[in-house]
């Protein structure tokens, strides 16, 4: 059986022409002035892009910190957020940018809050617990798993570069989850925009069907003609395009929305340009 939440992304790019996922890293502090006396800003300030981007986007990606940090009310204001995505725009991947690991059974329960109640379609993963105890997201046939493997922040080389068997540690992962972790057939790998190279040979590694989530474009420095040249498959695809702050607030005023879609739709271009 397909897993349906890949099924979802593949039909969504098709669907749109496009590799764009929003980063839903929705700062309290910088949504724009007039939206901060809403009952549930966050929110309101999240419908507000999504209804002007949905167009051009073939994911959006909630990152949990930003709505943990606003204790119940932030949960419940993502809550919403994911509600209103799934009753609107259904057919839009959405995934939690969450970068869970634990143990098998404290797993079992992120599991039934990110999947079940929040209603994500898939989540971010740390791997340096194994696969035995990220069962309980890889046995979710129905979801997706994205494992860490090449991380866009400056410092990641610290451990990702060391070497396992002649090989650097971001390979390695590369070559485990292609390899053992993914017999559901729902697994993806985060592979940062900011190494183009190591995208590359990751997708050397991994081959055509993987799908890589790539954080890093724009503020971070990432290059999407980069990104695009050395992370597609042989069709061009198999990327979801993560752009954040530079969407989402392309403008602090009351034109925020209409400016977050001019930015995606330029984006989109862009991609659209080098696949």
């Amino acid at each position: 059986m397909a897993n349906q939440a890949l099924q979802k992304y593949r039909q969504r790019v098709e669907k749109v022409q496009s590799m764009l996922c929003v980063g839903l890293d929705s700062d309290r502090q910088k949504i724009p002035s007039h939206l901060q006396n809403e009952q549930f800003p966050q929110f309101a300030f999240n419908v507000a892009i999504i209804d002007a981007t949905h167009q051009y986007v073939c994911a959006y990606k909630p990152n949990l910190a930003f709505y943990e940090a606003g204790g119940e009310q932030g949960l419940h204001e993502l809550k919403l957020t994911l509600e209103y995505l799934q009753a609107s725009y259904p057919d839009i991947l959405t995934i939690a940018d969450a970068k869970r690991a634990d143990i098998g059974s404290t797993n079992d329960h992120y599991v039934t809050s990110i999947f079940d109640w929040f209603g994500f379609d898939a989540v971010t993963l740390h791997p340096y617990l194994g696969r035995e105890a990220l069962l309980p997201f890889l046995d979710r046939e129905d979801k997706v798993s994205i494992i860490l493997c090449r991380t866009s922040n400056p410092g990641s080389g610290e451990f990702q570069d060391l070497r396992v068997d002649g090989q650097p540690l971001w390979a390695k992962v590369a070559e485990q989850v292609s390899s053992s972790w993914n017999r559901n057939n729902n697994c993806m790998l985060v592979v940062g925009a900011t190494y183009p190279q190591e995208m590359k040979e990751i997708r050397t590694i991994v081959g055509d069907e993987m799908v890589f989530l790539v954080p890093g474009i724009g503020a971070q420095g990432g290059d999407i003609k980069e990104a695009v040249v050395n992370g597609a498959n042989s069709a061009g695809k198999g990327l979801i395009l993560n752009v954040g702050r530079s969407v989402i607030f392309a403008s602090g005023e009351k034109n925020f929305a209409e400016r977050s879609k001019e930015e995606a739709s330029q984006l989109v271009q862009a991609i659209r340009s080098q696949s």
